[in-house]
C-alpha cells in the first residue's frame, strides 16, 4: 500500500511540474514549443487563435514544422475561423480540420502569401500552372500528405483576376499571375490524400496538383469561381465522390503541360461519381442551384497538352448547368486509352461529347502533330442540350482522329437550328483555341465527324424539342466508319445525314439513313 502511495505521489508531483512547464511557456512565448506539446499537435497550442482576425497562419507552420521535426503525424486545426497567408505542408504531416474549423484566406493587402518561386526558361503553360508558392496551402518534393477532415477552406482573398492587384504586387501580375492565386497547390509529391474538406471560393483554381503520384482525392464539395480541379502530369490518381460547381471555367480538368520542364502525360487515371455543375459561385452550398452567365464546369482533358494522356477511365458522373465533356490533344503528344462510361447530363450549354486534335503547338520544340486514339465513351444521356453542337469527333487534313467508339447514346436537343446552319462549312481547328465556341455553329444538329478513321457508332438516339432544320449527322473525309442502331427525328424535308469522301461505310439497322445512302 506503501508503494502504491509513494507512486501516486510521484505522478501527481511530475503532472503538476509538467503542467507548470507548459502554463509558463504559453505565458512566455504565446505557443507551446514542440518538446512542450504532450497532447500532440492541436494549432492553438502553437499560437493559433481561430477569431478570424488574428493571422493564424504562422502559428499553423509552426505547428507543422514541429510535428515535421519529430517525424510526422496530424496537426489538428478545431473549430473556429483561421484567417491565413501562405500555409506550409511538410512530408508525413495530415492537416486535419475538424467540423466548424475554417481556414479563410487573408486579403491581399496583408501580404501574407509567399512570392511566386522563379521559373527558369519560357512558361508554355498559363500563369496559374507555372507558380505553386503564391498560394493559400502548399507543398512541394514532399512524402506522405494529407488534408483531411470535415472542416473547410474558405479562398476569401484569393484571386481569381491577377490584375486587379497589380497596386499591390505589380511585379507578379506582370507575370499573368495572382497574389494568393491557389487554395491548395502541391508540385512533384508522392501519396497524396486529400478527404472529406469542403472548399469555397477556390481562387484560379481550387485543388491544382502537378507532377504527382499516387494521389487520391475523395469525398470533396468545391464551390468556387474557375476551376475546381486541375491535375496535371500526374499519375496513378483516383478521384471519387466529389461535387465540383465551377461557373466560369472547368470543374475537373487533366492537362500535361510543360510546367516540370519535360513532357510528362497524364496517365492511369480513374475518376468515378462526382458530379459537375455550373451554377452561379456559392450557390451549390446553399442549396439554392442558382444560375450563371457562363455555365462552364464539366470534365475537359486540355486543353494544355504537352505530355498526353494515357489509360484514363471516367465512370458514373453527372453534369448539370454547365458545358458537355471534351477530350482535346492540341499541343503534339499522344491521347489515348480513354474509356467514358454511365454519364448523365441535364441543361448542357453546348456539344455534350467533343473530341478534338489540334494543332496550337503550345510546347517546347521539336513539335509535331500529335494523335488521338482508342476511345470509347458509352452510356450517356443528355437532356436540354444547347443547339450550337451535339457530337463533335474532328481531327485535321492528314491528321485523322482514329479508332473510336461511341455507344448507347440518347441526346435531347433544345433545337432551334436554321436551314443556313445546316449549309455553315465549320472551320479547321488547326492552330486555334480547342474549345467548341471557337468553331461556331455545327451544320448537323446530332453527329458531326471529320477527319477520322475507324468510327463506331452504336445504339444512338438524338432528338429535338423545337424544329431544327439541320440534318442530324454529317461525316466527312472518314474511312471505316460503322453506323449500327441510328435513330433521328427530323424535320419536314430535312434529309438525316451527308456523307462526304467516306470510305468503307457500313450501315446496320437504322431505317432513317436509308435514303441518305442513295
Amino acid at each position: 500500500m506503501r508503494h502504491c502511495v509513494q507512486a501516486f505521489f510521484w505522478r501527481s508531483f511530475f503532472t503538476g511540474l509538467l503542467t507548470t512547464f507548459v502554463l509558463l511557456a504559453i505565458t512566455q512565448t504565446g505557443f507551446v514549443s514542440a518538446q512542450t506539446a504532450p497532447h500532440g499537435y492541436n494549432v492553438r497550442r502553437f499560437g493559433a487563435l481561430g477569431n478570424g482576425k488574428h493571422l493564424d497562419s504562422p502559428a499553423i507552420n509552426r505547428a507543422i514544422a514541429a510535428c515535421y521535426a519529430h517525424g510526422g503525424g496530424t496537426v489538428e486545426i478545431p473549430a473556429g475561423i483561421y484567417l491565413c497567408g501562405s500555409i506550409h505542408l511538410q512530408s508525413n504531416i495530415n492537416l486535419h480540420l475538424e467540423p466548424g474549423a475554417k481556414i479563410f484566406g487573408a486579403p491581399i493587402s496583408l501580404g501574407a502569401y509567399d512570392p511566386a518561386e522563379p521559373f527558369a526558361g519560357k512558361a508554355y503553360q498559363d500563369g496559374g500552372h507555372t507558380y505553386f508558392h503564391n498560394s493559400l496551402i502548399w507543398g512541394e518534393n514532399l512524402k506522405n500528405v494529407a488534408i483531411t477532415g470535415m472542416g473547410e477552406i474558405n479562398g476569401g482573398g484569393l484571386t481569381t483576376d491577377a490584375f486587379k492587384w497589380k497596386k499591390y504586387h505589380p511585379a507578379e501580375v506582370k507575370k499573368g499571375i495572382g497574389v494568393g492565386d491557389k487554395a491548395i497547390a502541391l508540385k512533384r509529391c508522392t501519396d497524396v490524400l486529400i478527404r472529406d474538406v469542403t472548399i469555397v471560393h477556390g481562387g484560379h483554381f481550387g485543388i491544382l496538383v502537378t507532377g504527382c503520384n499516387l494521389l487520391t482525392l475523395d469525398n470533396i464539395t468545391i464551390d468556387t469561381d474557375r476551376d475546381g480541379v486541375d491535375i496535371d502530369c500526374c499519375r496513378n490518381t483516383c478521384v471519387s465522390n466529389c461535387r465540383i460547381n465551377s461557373p466560369n471555367d472547368d470543374g475537373l480538368c487533366l492537362k500535361a503541360t510543360d510546367a516540370l520542364h519535360q513532357f510528362w502525360p497524364t496517365e492511369n487515371v480513374t475518376i468515378t461519381n462526382c458530379q459537375l455543375s455550373g451554377f452561379k459561385e456559392g450557390t451549390l452550398l446553399n442549396g439554392k442551384m442558382l444560375p450563371s452567365r457562363r455555365e462552364n464546369g464539366r470534365i475537359k482533358l486540355g486543353t494544355e497538352s504537352d505530355g498526353g494522356f494515357k489509360n484514363i477511365t471516367i465512370s458514373n458522373c453527372t453534369f448539370r448547368d454547365c458545358l458537355g465533356l471534351a477530350v482535346e490533344e492540341v499541343d503534339g503528344a499522344m491521347l489515348e486509352d480513354i474509356n467514358i462510361s454511365n454519364i448523365t447530363m441535364r441543361n448542357v450549354k453546348d456539344c455534350p461529347i467533343y473530341i478534338t486534335l489540334g494543332d496550337r503547338d503550345r510546347a517546347p520544340p521539336p513539335v509535331t502533330v500529335g494523335h488521338l486514339r482508342h476511345i470509347l465513351i458509352s452510356n450517356i444521356v443528355a437532356t436540354n442540350v444547347g443547339s450550337m453542337s451535339g457530337i463533335q469527333i474532328t481531327g485535321l487534313p492528314h491528321h485523322d482522329v482514329r479508332d473510336i467508339r461511341l455507344d448507347n447514346i440518347r441526346l435531347i436537343f433544345n433545337g432551334g437550328g436554321t436551314r443556313k446552319d445546316a449549309r455553315r462549312n465549320p472551320p479547321e481547328l488547326n492552330n486555334g483555341y480547342p474549345g467548341p465556341t471557337h468553331i461556331g455553329v455545327m451544320p448537323s444538329y446530332g453527329v458531326f465527324v471529320r477527319h477520322a478513321k475507324h468510327i463506331e457508332l452504336s445504339n444512338i438516339k438524338v432528338s429535338f424539342k423545337k424544329t431544327d432544320d439541320r440534318p442530324a449527322m454529317i461525316c466527312k473525309d472518314v474511312h471505316g466508319l460503322q453506323i449500327n442502331h441510328f435513330e433521328a427525328q427530323l424535320a419536314n424535308g430535312v434529309q438525316a445525314a451527308h456523307f462526304v469522301h467516306v470510305a468503307a461505310l457500313e450501315v446496320r439497322n437504322s431505317p432513317v439513313l436509308k435514303s441518305s445512302l442513295r
